[in-house]
């Protein structure tokens, strides 16, 4: 495995966190040092309370707002929200169900996930109200491409394209009282990890890719699958046994891990040390375990 991306693997997005309730989520992202964006509410019935990193990622917490507009969309054939009840049903109302690939052909992305035999269905364009913290708004639009394993994962994976980018500031999002500056990682568990080879592989647009040492490279993050055992081994609790593809654990690039370690201390948030890291496991609000790691 070399140490570098392949030529047109698609960068981390964002990642999403099914909540109960936004209230909760913003509550407890918060009190791990967090700003918060305002409610987002998409047209199909579910909402968001995102958390933009300066490094273009973000995380978006996301609920149901609406619950007969998301029975609608269901029974319209929109994947994302479909894809979202069948976490809930199966995993409940708090997790991590996907990973998002930045694209700039969401098209192209489609056919391949098609040809591949890993379409989780039809593609979704669809354009939302955004607004920053001092009252700007504008609008965004997207166009999505899901993949997924049918009936052998929860969690699914789908390519992003930007149709319009919100031209509004977001440097009072970005500052972090925790000082996280970015996504260093993502880690999903597996009893069968190299079995995720051909859906991930397929999602990251990397043909490639093997997730030697259960490493796949994205040019601006790893994405890691773990066999339960040695997740535990790195982070120092357990995880249920599966042979689906769990989405578990963020490492966030973090400052100073003294100051951040301090604000967790300080807000009476439960927090262990794994080697240099410092590792919040998951939460009401807080789907995934939550690790922080400085970088110089």
């Amino acid at each position: 495995m070399t140490d570098r991306p392949t030529p047109g693997t698609h960068p981390l997005d964002h990642l999403v966190l099914p909540t109960g309730s936004l209230e909760v989520a913003r509550a407890r992202l918060s009190s791990l040092g967090f700003v918060v964006a305002p409610t987002g509410i998409h047209p199909f019935g579910t909402e968001n309370c995102c958390v933009f990193l300066t490094d273009g990622t973000y995380l978006e917490p996301l609920a149901i707002g609406n619950e007969q507009a998301a029975i609608n969309a269901t029974a319209a054939g929109n994947v994302f929200v479909a894809r979202d009840r069948l976490y809930r049903d199966s995993r409940g109302d708090e997790g991590f169900s996907a990973v998002v690939l930045g694209t700039d052909n969401a098209d192209a992305d489609h056919a391949r996930f098609v040809d591949a035999g890993l379409s989780a269905g039809d593609m979704l364009s669809f354009s939302r109200a955004f607004t920053d913290t001092s009252g700007k708004s504008d609008t965004a639009s997207f166009k999505l491409a899901f993949a997924a394993t049918r009936g052998a994962t929860d969690a699914f994976l789908f390519a992003c394209q930007r149709i319009n980018a919100p031209m509004v500031d977001r440097a009072a999002l970005q500052a972090h009282a925790n000082g996280a500056s970015g996504i260093l990682e993502v880690v999903a568990v597996s009893d069968q990890p190299a079995g995720q080879i051909s859906l991930i592989s397929a999602a990251v647009n990397d043909p490639t890719a093997d997730g030697q040492g259960g490493a796949f490279l994205l040019p601006n993050a790893t994405l890691s699958v773990l066999d339960p055992r040695s997740f535990t081994a790195r982070f120092g609790f357990p995880v249920g046994s599966s042979t689906k593809l769990c989405f578990m654990a963020i490492v966030f690039a973090v400052r100073s891990i003294d100051a951040t370690s301090s604000l967790l201390a300080a807000n009476a948030i439960q927090h262990d040390i794994a080697g240099t890291d410092i590792v919040v496991r998951p939460a009401s609000g807080q789907g995934a375990a939550f690790i922080f790691r400085e970088i110089p």
